[in-house]
């Protein structure tokens, strides 16, 4: 049998060299700045606007920024005036008003910006369960909103299919303002 000699600084090197190497990597990572564009918090929602449009209060009321304007991502739904915005600001309402729900948002643009952001409530069917109801799909599938994908690039591409998916369906089925023969753009 042939003896290799291997010093034993000589093993040591590779898992210590690992080691440091490590060790710098963790210490540039803590200063590196890991902001990303989106801020999930669970906010209450106080008031609707439109079908796409509500006010929640995320935090200390008492505090200024608590208080978020909030456009919903990826749909477009009737404005004020227009045929079906009622009835997408009550499906709204009924979805989402006074409940806890998870907003995750981008930063707005300014301070007096709308935030745009994916707002999850509990269903009515599971009230006090997880919040796994998606108030602007919810919106696309009852007909009450447009799919808007130049607003919605955050979603994952599964989530911008269901989007558009929940769409095309509820065209087919000719749900809420698919129901005329030339519904209004929002």
């Amino acid at each position: 049998m042939i003896a290799t000699r291997h010093p034993s600084h000589r093993r040591d090197i590779p898992a210590k060299l690992r080691l440091g190497v490590l060790a710098a990597l963790a210490s540039v990572l803590v200063f590196l700045p890991f902001t990303t564009h989106a801020r999930s918090q669970t906010c209450f929602v106080v008031s609707i606007h439109s079908g796409d449009t509500l006010t929640a209060r995320c935090g200390d009321a008492a505090n200024a920024g608590a208080w978020r304007r909030v456009r919903l991502q990826g749909i477009d739904a009737p404005k004020p005036g227009q045929p079906f915005a009622e009835q997408a600001r009550q499906k709204m309402h009924d979805m989402v008003r006074l409940k806890p729900a998870d907003v995750d948002c981008d930063a707005p643009a300014s301070r007096d910006s709308e935030f745009i952001c994916r707002v999850m409530v509990a269903p009515d069917s599971a009230p006090n369960g997880p919040r796994t109801l998606d108030a602007g799909l919810a919106l696309l599938t009852v007909g009450l909103a447009r799919w808007q994908p130049a607003h919605a690039q955050r979603l994952s591409p599964q989530e911008r299919g269901q989007y558009e998916f929940a769409e095309v369906e509820a065209k087919a089925r000719r749900a809420g303002f698919w129901k005329d023969a030339q519904p209004a753009r929002p």
